[in-house]
């Protein structure tokens, strides 16, 4: 059985910081387990809105500078969570998502939401294996 000082936090200036009492991941073991991620700017603080193909983007591009910061990459992603706020933006979303993951294919949930934090259009979180 894992012990609690095999638990490390992993954090990034390089993306935006947490919004709440959370890390931006947790390494356990082989594991890296990345919180949500909503499209903010990590260098300005800002929500990005108003283009959602954009917004995916930047939540893409700031959930692999954490998974970088843990020592990983994209390859690496074994699960996906994505809340949407339409779900309507479901067939944009995986041309983007696609881009990004290729033939990786990790395992993924998607679900509308009624409400994310700061009113995002997509939040997504990430689990990471070695």
């Amino acid at each position: 059985m894992s012990t609690t000082s095999e638990r490390k936090i992993i954090g990034t200036v390089n993306a935006p910081q947490a919004i709440g009492p959370y890390a931006q991941a947790i390494r356990y073991g082989d594991l890296l387990f990345v919180s949500g991620v909503i499209p903010i700017n990590p260098k300005t603080g800002e929500l990005l809105t108003g283009n959602f193909d954009a917004e995916v983007r930047l939540v893409l591009e700031n959930l692999e500078a954490i998974i970088e910061a843990g020592g990983l990459s994209l390859k690496n992603v074994l699960k996906t969570s994505v809340f949407f706020k339409d779900l309507d933006n479901f067939g944009k979303f995986n041309e983007i998502y696609s881009g990004y993951f290729g033939d990786i294919l990790p395992a993924r949930k998607a679900v509308q939401v009624a409400k994310l934090p700061r009113d995002a259009s997509i939040e997504i979180s990430v689990i990471c294996g070695k």
